[in-house]
Formats: structure tokens, C-alpha cells, sequence
């Protein structure tokens, strides 16, 4: 897993069947059995798999030492007479020759010959007989039959092959179209003959295809949205997938493939085969299905504007649409449950692939009209009700954003803002900040179009088009408007700092904390001081952050907006800095009137995410439950955070690999790296030490970013977990250094309670007392449960040998307050380091371990199944805990570490860990790590025990 994710690749090492392996293999049987069929049709609408197929059936008759000659018909075959028969002949004679000197009557291909020439059936079919007479074993494969002469036909029909001894054998495709294939159909219905249909797929073949050509997990929603686009037709998702990998749209992080944010449909190139084999149709069918690619929708009122707009009689309209049914490029809907009877593309991509070829003027006409007749049908008191499930709700406004000013302005500014209103920017960004755009340009009252205007730049933030939010922001700073009021400004200000830092643009971000910078801009004086505090808390100033607001104390407690913001301001960096002198959790002055909602919500977010970020989250569920909110309702990081404390971490890794992979990762101080670190964590604990290792490195920024503390502390156990204490104190005492030189008490309790570990277990117990005294003091600062946890277990662990009866009394205390916290990782660690120093009974290590599966903290259930052993207790499934110890294990394999790293990483020795190794491929029938590794990656080891 890497920050921002990685572009993905499609794999083409292979061709991928895309979900016909089970018509493979029946195909392939029939082709074997002595009494199979002498012809086989593959049968399928364009693009659901049956040339894909058939190259695939050769390439498995070839690797099994068969014989496999291919044909394949192009357009304007049909005109040339007997063509395809001929070619049989020519090929079937050419590999008689070829293998064997084999005597036949006559000469079959001088026969065919001829029959062409003299355009004579009969001799044909005579020729052909004598072909597929001979004893050669063959199997000619002839691809899109569709394209065929009907002489070439009408003779394959005829023939009389029942009495035929031969081991010839023939494979047939073509579209179903019955109209253009009538006489390839009528081929299936021979005694002598098998037809087969490929179907599109389902939604699960669609997402084992998406994976198989990403070779990545798919996101349920990515999966959907291919399914949806392509509706299963093989050849569509292979033109989405290639068109979102050509845009860099398909992100993968850990495994796992997403769609990137905003990512917008695909467009297939003019030589994609749904778009030329709509071309080749001509006029009037892409005229036609230029327009139903906008009005669709509308049911039968599509085909009236068609014609009204394009000038087409009704009839014309009418046999458009009958031909564009026959070559499968759309289906009749029936009026069902008081939904109109109408036409809808059979793939949808095409839809959009036609679209996206209107021109400007013709998409507005269209677009208006389709508006007039929605606006109609809600004037005349009926709500309109549209094909396939449409919203309305969606289809009116997407429609109005084309029309433009070709219909009412006010009507469609008030539709285009109730709809932005109703959306959900995180699921439906692109065409919200369509529809804004379209609203600020048809809004003709200045102070309704300023207001669009800073609607629209604070949804750019809010979907995560950075560059579109800054650049929106800047415009309305410049020259602000007198009809935004300060709040208004004031988060336009938020915006342009927060997408700034988002964007780790952290030298333009320094310069932010100036107030000269800031005075480019006509602000007020709160605003600018705003944008200017908000700055520093990013770049994580804390000490001018106090400083600035005591000096400007006057100019920003006046208006309540600004006092809320800079206060909450205040109270962080107090806190940064180990000085708190306020009740925690408190929400500073959130009662003040005139404090819109949207503040309150940020700001009780902004509070819930740094409880959480400092292990509190008893605190944290306190305070939302006292603002009003449910855990649901947190954004990306925050909702991580609760997941990962509560010990739900497949949801949290779930989320985490969402936000990373769609560059949606940002946390605004002091929670910058904690997503990324805890996510490090649950793969530490899951034994992915070089996954860990790696997202760690990916996400370290440049030296005027962020402090990375939390990353720190996270490396450092991943070296200490490999056996390398020496690296891990170093990397200690790196982040140590750097909170010091910052101010920052904040996270460095963990930093000090892993240093003093290190330094015991290197036998430097002076240097261990020193550290846990620094511990001390970040817990006397910041007086956390989290500090004072890790104060009893560090101290318990430096008192170990001097005062046993001291450390057990601590280590007591910290059950009784870990099991008041409630976080099961946090519990059970606790519970493992009182065991071992008996301060619990033994029989501990049995909860211990129930709490470390329901989190799937693989390494840490392995040490304690250890101890339990130790101690003469029962393991509980005996079949699963070897299970999962084999899948540990393959899982470091996977990881690429050496006998000796995973020797260091499960306490044992080298030997033992060869043992191990050996009953591990003996078990699975592997033979080597890479093998392992292989059969890790494609999902024969891949999911663990107890799942």
C-alpha cells in the first residue's frame, strides 16, 4: 500500500476469458468424444466473448498436440460468392497436404475452385464433402460467421455429413443477430450439429474479471460501476477498464483496486467495436441514436422529439429504431408498474460513447427539450416517471447543465441548487460541480451568483478537486463581493488553506502564515487573521500560533464565527504544546448565536478526531453523543480512527485503502499521519512487516511537511518486531528530536515508552529509567488514559527486577484501566504483559487471545498461543490455530523475509522455522517460496482462518 495508491496496469500477459471457462471446457469436451458433434455454434451478442473463445479453444487444441486451422469473415465477405466454403476447402486440402500424403478422390480444392467460378452449389458442396472426408484429425475454428456468403451457408447446411467417418471438426461463431444470422442460426439445428450461447456475465464473473485483468481486489463500487457500463458484455468491461487505465483513473493500493475521485465515464475511440459496428449501420440509425443517447429516459416522448428535432418523418424514426434493435445496439422496454414503454441501449456504455459525439448546439437542443417535457409533466401535477429506474432527480438537472440558457434561468438555477443541495459530494462530485458551474452562469443576480460561486468552490474541496477549490477561493478573495458576509469569507479562506495543505504544497503553505501574504487579498481583518492561524496549525506552529493569538486577541473575539474557529485553535495548540489548561473534550463557545451549523460540525469533528487520535475513545463517543451525532456521520479519518479503536480493523483497513488509493487521505494537524500509521500498525500486527515498511516510506513528505512522529513510532516497531533494535532507537530518538525542536508534547508518549523498551532489552537499564522519566512527564502534560496506560506497563517493565511487588500493582492498575477503555487490541496487550509478569492469572492469556482474533492480529495471537502452551493451557481448535500458524507463516514469505527475519519476528530459531517451512510444503504440496507467494497472491493461502 502506497499513498495516492498506483496507477493501475491491465494485464495482458494473457488473454482473460473473462468468465467462459465453464463453456471452454464443455466446447473442448464435445470436440473429444468420438460421437460429439460435427459442428459446434458459439453463438453471443458483439463483444460477449466469442472470439476470445475461440482463440483460447485453439491455443488449448494446439498445447494438447491437435491440429487447429482459423478462419475468420470480415465485412464484405457476404458479397463474394461461396467464399467461406471455398476457404475451407483451400485450408482443409493445404493441411491434408501438409501432414500426411493421404489419397483422395479427385482434387477438392481445384473442385472448389471451380464450383466459384461457375458460382455452382452443387459442385461445391461436393468439393467440401470430399474435404472433410480425409483422416487427418483437425479442427477448423471460423470466426464471425455473420459476415458469410449465404451460398457458403446454405452449402454447410445441406451437407450430408451424418455418414461421414472423419475426425474433422468444425467451430463456428457468430453475433446473434437474428436478422443478419438467420442462416448461420439455422446451422445449430442440424442432428450432426451443437449450438451454444454465451450469456453476458453476472456481477461476480464481472468483478473475478475486473481482478483477474487488474490482478487486484476490486471496490465493491468500482466492481458495479463496470458491471453497470458494460452489463456484463466481456468486450465492454475490457473498453472500460483499458479506458480508465489509459486516463490513470484505476488506483490500486495493498492489493486492492479503486476508482479515482471524479473519475469520469470512459470514452471509447472510433475504432472500438461497438462504436464502428454503430457507424456501420449509417443514416438514419446514428442520427437516431444520437438523440436517444440524451432522451432515452423519457420513454416513448423520445422517439416525438427525435423526430420533431432531427427532422425525420415518424416512420423514419421508427425503422432507425427497428434496425438499431437488430444489430443489438438497443432492446425494447415494455411499460411495466406505471413506468413507459420505451428504448434503452443494450450496453450503456455505447450510450455514452455516442453522447460524448454530440456537438454543443444539437446536445443543447436536445437537452431542452428534454427539460421542457420534465418541467411539463411537474406543472401538469404529475411526477414525471422515466425508463430503467431513472431519478428524475438526477436526469432533470444533469439535462438543464447541457440546456444552458435555451431554457428559463430562474426555473433552472432553483432546480440546478436544490439538486447540488440533495447530493452527496463524496459519491457524486462530478456532476455536482457540473451543476453549481451551470447555476453560477445562468444566475443573473450578482449576489446570487457570488453565493453559487463560493457553493461551487467549497464542494470542489469537499470531492477532492484541490486544484479546482484553490482556484475558485482565489477568485472570490480577490475581489470579494459585498454580499458575502464574513463566515462566508471565512470559509473560503478554510478552503483555500486546507486544499493547499492537502495538495502538500508546503512552501506556498508557509508563505500563508505571513500576515503580508494575506493582505494581498480586500479581507476583513478577522478573515485574513484566520487564514493566517490556520496556516501555522497546518505547518504545525504551535508556539506562534499562541503568540499570534494573544497579540490579536481584540481583533478576532468580536464575531462569533472567527472566535469559534480561533479558539478551537488555541485549545489545539495548548494541547500540542503538553499546556492544556481546558476541561478536555470541550467544544470552545459553540452556543454562541449566530454560529452556523456547518461550523459546529466541524468543529465537533475536528475535536472527536483529535480524542480519537489520542486513544480516547470513550471521550470521543461522549462527545458526539453530547453535540448530536453519530458515529456515522465522522468523515474518512475520523470514522478510521473509531473503527481502529474499536478493533473493527478489516472495516478500517477497508477504509483505509479506500482514502489512500483515492488520494483522499489528508488530515489536517495534529491527525496528519495518523491513518496512514495505525493502518502500518494493523499490518504490523497481521505479520506484513514489508507492507508496513512500505507504506511508511511512501507517505514520509518532504522536511517542511508535517511532523512525522506517529510514522516513527510505527517504524521503530516494525525494526524492533525484525530483530534491528539499534535502527529502531535511532528512529526513536529522530522523532524525538524533531517534536523537541516543534514544541510537541502530543504523541511523543509512545515515542518514550518504545525507547525505553529498546534500551532494556539492550541492557541499559540507567538509559531506560531516564526515558521512562521523560515518559512521566509527557503523561504529568497531557493526562490521557492512553499516557497513563503506557506509564504503568513501561514502569512495570523497568521495575521488573527491583521491585517485582511495585511492578505487579501497576500492571494490575493497568488492566482495571484498560478494561474501562474498552479497546480490545489495547485490552489484550495489557492483559498478555500482566501474564507474563504475574500480575494476572494465567488463564488471562485465553481472553488475550479471543480479543487479538476478533481484531485478526495474526502475530500477536501467534505469541500468545505460545504462552498459553507455555503456561499448560489448552489452545483452543486445535485445526485452526495450525491454520493459522501456516498462514502466518506464508504470509511472511509473501512479505520476502529471510529465515533468519522470521526467526526474529516468531521468537523462534532458525531451525525451528525451517521445520516449520518443511511441514508447510509438505502439507500444501508447494515447493518453493515462490510458490507460496504465488499461491498467496491468487487467493489459494490468501484468506485467514476463523474468517
Amino acid at each position: 500500500m502506497v499513498r495516492g495508491g498506483t496507477a493501475a496496469h491491465l494485464d495482458h500477459a494473457e488473454e482473460c476469458l473473462l468468465g467462459r471457462e465453464r463453456e471452454l471446457a464443455e466446447v473442448a469436451g464435445w470436440l473429444e468424444a468420438d460421437d460429439g458433434p460435427r459442428l459446434v455454434l458459439l453463438r453471443g451478442e458483439r463483444g460477449v466473448g466469442r472470439s476470445a473463445s475461440l482463440r483460447a479453444l485453439a491455443g488449448r487444441l494446439r498445447a494438447a498436440g491437435g491440429a487447429a486451422l482459423s478462419l475468420t469473415c470480415v465485412p464484405g465477405d457476404a458479397e463474394r460468392w461461396l467464399l467461406l466454403a471455398w476457404r475451407l476447402v483451400s485450408a482443409l486440402e493445404e493441411h491434408r497436404a501438409a501432414t500426411v500424403r493421404q489419397r483422395t478422390s479427385g482434387n477438392p480444392a481445384a473442385e472448389a475452385l471451380t464450383a466459384v467460378e461457375q458460382g455452382d452449389p452443387a459442385a461445391m458442396a461436393d468439393a467440401l464433402t470430399a474435404a472433410l472426408s480425409q483422416q487427418v484429425p483437425v479442427v477448423v475454428l471460423v470466426d464471425d460467421a455473420q459476415h458469410a456468403d449465404a451460398g457458403s451457408l446454405a452449402v454447410l447446411g445441406g451437407l450430408a455429413v451424418e455418414g461421414l467417418i472423419s475426425p474433422v471438426r468444425l467451430v463456428v461463431t457468430a453475433v446473434e443477430q437474428p436478422a443478419a444470422v438467420a442462416a448461420v442460426t439455422a446451422l445449430g439445428g442440424k442432428g450432426w450439429a451443437r449450438s451454444l450461447t454465451l450469456a453476458p456475465l453476472e456481477p461476480e464473473q464481472v468483478a473475478e474479471a475486473v481482478a483477474r485483468r487488474l490482478r487486484a481486489v476490486p471496490d465493491p463500487d468500482l466492481a458495479r460501476r463496470v458491471h453497470h457500463l458494460s452489463q456484463g458484455i466481456p468486450g465492454a468491461v475490457d473498453t472500460v477498464l483499458t479506458g480508465w487505465a489509459e486516463q490513470g483513473a484505476i488506483r490500486v493500493a495493498d492489493g486492492h483496486a479503486f476508482l479515482g475521485p471524479n473519475a469520469p465515464d470512459p470514452v471509447p475511440s472510433d475504432g472500438d467495436r461497438f462504436v464502428t459496428a454503430l457507424r456501420a449501420l449509417g443514416e438514419p440509425c446514428w442520427t437516431v441514436a444520437s438523440a436517444l443517447s440524451v432522451l432515452w429516459p423519457l420513454g416513448q416522448v423520445a422517439e416525438e422529439i427525435t423526430a420533431a428535432l432531427t427532422g425525420l418523418s415518424a416512420e423514419d424514426v421508427a425503422a432507425g429504431l427497428d434496425t438499431l434493435a437488430g444489430a443489438g445496439v438497443v432492446r425494447r422496454v415494455p411499460a411495466r408498474e406505471a413506468a413507459p414503454a420505451g428504448w434503452a441501449f443494450r450496453v450503456p456504455l455505447t450510450a455514452h460513447a455516442v453522447a460524448a459525439r454530440l456537438g454543443p448546439l444539437h446536445r443543447r437542443r436536445l437537452a431542452a427539450a428534454a427539460v421542457e417535457a420534465l418541467w411539463a409533466r411537474y406543472d401538469a401535477g404529475t411526477k414525471p416517471v422515466l425508463l430503467e429506474g431513472v431519478d428524475p432527480g438526477t436526469y432533470l438537472p444533469d439535462r438543464i447543465a447541457d440546456a444552458g440558457p435555451a431554457v428559463d434561468r430562474e426555473r433552472a438555477v432553483a432546480d440546478l441548487t436544490a439538486a447540488a443541495e440533495r447530493a452527496h459530494p463524496g459519491y457524486d462530485g462530478p456532476a455536482t460541480l457540473r451543476r453549481l458551474r451551470a447555476a453560477h452562469r445562468l444566475t443573473e443576480d450578482p449576489a446570487g451568483r457570488e453565493l453559487a460561486w463560493l457553493r461551487y468552490a467549497l464542494t470542489a474541496f469537499a470531492t477532492g478537486d484541490l486544484p479546482i477549490a484553490r482556484t475558485a477561493t482565489e477568485k472570490i478573495l480577490r475581489n470579494p463581493a459585498e454580499y458575502l458576509t464574513t463566515p462566508m469569507l471565512q470559509d473560503a479562506v478554510s478552503v483555500l488553506v486546507a486544499a493547499t495543505a492537502a495538495g502538500e504544497d508546503w512552501t506556498r503553505l508557509s508563505r500563508m502564515t505571513s500576515a503580508r501574504w494575506w493582505k494581498r487579498f480586500l479581507l476583513p481583518a478577522p478573515v485574513a487573521l484566520s487564514g493566517q492561524v490556520l496556516a501555522l496549525c497546518l505547518v504545525e506552529r504551535w508556539r506562534e500560533v499562541l503568540e499570534l493569538l494573544d497579540r490579536t486577541e481584540p481583533v478576532w473575539t468580536a464575531d462569533p464565527h472567527g472566535r469559534a474557529i480561533l479558539d478551537w485553535a488555541r485549545t489545539t495548540a495548548l494541547e500540542m504544546l503538553g499546556r492544556a489548561d481546558r476541561r478536555r473534550g470541550e467544544l470552545p463557545r459553540l452556543d454562541m448565536p449566530g454560529l452556523p451549523p456547518d461550523t459546529v460540525y466541524s468543529l465537533t469533528v475536528a475535536q472527536t478526531e483529535r480524542l480519537l487520535g489520542e486513544g480516547e475513545l470513550a471521550g470521543a463517543v461522549e462527545l458526539l453523543s453530547t453535540r448530536g451525532l453519530a458515529p456515522e456521520a465522522l468523515p474518512g479519518t475520523s470514522a478510521f480512527l473509531m473503527l481502529y479503536l474499536r478493533g473493527r480493523w478489516d472495516e478500517a483497513l477497508t477504509l483505509a485503502r479506500r482514502m489512500l488509493a483515492t488520494d483522499r487521505a489528508f488530515t489536517a494537524a495534529p491527525s496528519h499521519h495518523l491513518l496512514p500509521s495505525r493502518t502500518a500498525g494493523i499490518m504490523l500486527a497481521r505479520g506484513r512487516t514489508t507492507s508496513a515498511r512500505r507504506l511508511l516510506e511512501s507517505v514520509r513528505g518532504r522536511q517542511e511537511g508535517p511532523l512525522q512522529h506517529h510514522l516513527d513510532h510505527v517504524e521503530a516497531e516494525v525494526l524492533r518486531t525484525l530483530g534491528d533494535p539499534d535502527a529502531a532507537e535511532e528512529v526513536l530518538r529522530r522523532g524525538l528530536d524533531a517534536a523537541r525542536e516543534r514544541g510537541y508534547v502530543h504523541g511523543t508518549a509512545e515515542l518514550w515508552a518504545s525507547l525505553t523498551e529498546v534500551c532494556l532489552e539492550t541492557g541499559r537499564a540507567e538509559e531506560a529509567a531516564r526515558c521512562l522519566r521523560r515518559l512521566e512527564e509527557a503523561d504529568e502534560r497531557l493526562r490521557t488514559g492512553r499516557t497513563r496506560l503506557l506509564c504503568l506497563l513501561t514502569s512495570a517493565r523497568v521495575l521488573r527486577e527491583e521491585d517485582p511487588r511495585a511492578a505487579r500493582l501497576r500492571l494490575r492498575e493497568a488492566v482495571e484501566l484498560a478494561r474501562e477503555r474498552g479497546q480490545p487490541f489495547e485490552t489484550a496487550v495489557t492483559l498478555t504483559a500482566a501474564v507474563a509478569q504475574d500480575a494476572a492469572p494465567e488463564t488471562a492469556l485465553g481472553e488475550a487471545y479471543e480479543l487479538f482474533g476478533a481484531t485478526r492480529a495474526a502475530l500477536w495471537r501467534f505469541h500468545t498461543r505460545t504462552a498459553m502452551r507455555a503456561a499448560g493451557l489448552a489452545v483452543p481448535g486445535r485445526r485452526q490455530a495450525t491454520e493459522e500458524n501456516e498462514h502466518l507463516l506464508a504470509t511472511l514469505i509473501t512479505e520476502g523475509l529471510t529465515n533468519r527475519q522470521i526467526s526474529a519476528v516468531l521468537r523462534l530459531s532458525e531451525d525451528a522455522v525451517a521445520n516449520r517451512l518443511t511441514r508447510l510444503f509438505t502439507r500444501t504440496g508447494l515447493r518453493s517460496r515462490t510458490e507460496v507467494v504465488t499461491a498467496v497472491l491468487t487467493g489459494t493461502l490468501s484468506r485467514e482462518p476463523g474468517r
